[in-house]
């Protein structure tokens, strides 16, 4: 399964999209499957990060710093570029904003392990990255898109998410890590979790995909000018990702984090947000459902790609002590 990880996921994807076009919501809820699905991938990930290095991961202040610019100096200023091309149109120009600007505090864990990322410093990082998304949203919406964007928007699925998919997860894999030094089967559990990461993601992958391509039905005309803007994001920020790494003499493990903390984004937080909307920017939850399958797409890839981009070498030219393990 680790050798086949892309055909597995680029086919759970299909498989996904198959099933939520031909079985109704009413024969089966898969949105309402979607959180468990996460959640369970999440403690499986979090078992498998050591943390107990959390609060030296924390410490790593080029690395916060890495992050925090890349996603709140340099992203702002590329959605802005890709947003002038739906300015036109208001909900997919909210749409467009609300799912961009929210950098990712989930599934961006599972994907830098994945590809041998430092997903240790980058879980650290999640309650900062929470917090500043939350205050700064509300000003990018009023500067890109006018002060009318903010009527209907209601804080609290940020709130709730933390707590879903940071918290409880972590804090059941915390429990599970402390006990394994206690019991054996704790102990099998923990070991266990590397080997379920492939069946879980997997897993996760059908029914998120499932969910989610019902949705875009009666708007895919108007979400074709979208799709574009979204693969261009995931190019343009993996290149500055990487630059930024390098300013910040990030080798090549945390160098991998920062590149997926820019280009993933928090489209599941976000989701809420969008289709509580008016009903004239209704649109805008299509957009936010259309990032979300074009990323999915494109971390399937970029699991591969990014670490072909940044090699164990590392780009100051130096070795690089193993970290987590892809």
């Amino acid at each position: 399964m680790q050798r086949h990880q892309l055909a597995l996921y680029l086919g759970a994807m299909m498989a996904g999209a198959a099933v939520g076009l031909l079985v109704p919501a009413s024969a089966f809820p898969f949105p309402a499957l979607v959180t468990p699905a996460l959640m369970m991938l999440l403690i499986a990930t979090f078992l498998s990060v050591p943390l107990a290095r959390l609060a030296e991961a924390g410490r790593d202040v080029r690395f916060l710093a890495a992050v925090l610019v890349l996603n709140f100096a340099v992203a702002p200023g590329v959605v802005f570029i890709l947003s002038r091309f739906v300015a036109d149109d208001a909900a997919l120009l909210v749409g467009v904003l609300l799912v961009l600007l929210t950098p990712c505090v989930d599934y961006v864990i599972v994907f830098t392990r994945m590809a041998g990322g430092a997903a240790d410093r980058l879980l650290a990082a999640t309650p900062l990255l929470m917090i500043l998304q939350f205050l700064l949203l509300p000003l990018w919406l009023v500067l890109f898109a006018g002060a009318d964007t903010m009527v209907g928007i209601d804080a609290g699925p940020f709130a709730e998410a933390f707590m879903l998919f940071i918290a409880v997860p972590l804090g059941l894999a915390a429990a599970a890590q402390w006990a394994a030094a206690r019991w054996r089967p704790a102990r099998t559990l923990v070991r266990s979790a590397d080997t379920a990461m492939v069946p879980i993601m997997t897993l996760t992958l059908v029914i998120v995909v499932a969910a989610q391509v019902p949705r875009l039905g009666s708007d895919a005309a108007a979400l074709v000018r979208v799709i574009p803007l979204f693969v261009v994001f995931l190019g343009v920020m993996t290149a500055l990702g990487v630059l930024t790494a390098r300013v910040f003499r990030q080798q090549a493990v945390p160098a991998r984090a920062v590149v997926f903390s820019g280009v993933t984004r928090n489209s599941l937080v976000v989701l809420p947000l969008a289709l509580a909307l008016p009903e004239g920017l209704a649109v805008a939850g299509s957009v936010v459902v259309t990032q979300t399958l074009v990323e999915l797409v494109g971390m399937v890839v970029w699991v591969r790609l990014v670490p072909s981009l940044l090699p164990a070498q590392g780009i100051e030219g130096t070795s690089v002590a193993p970290g987590v393990a892809g």
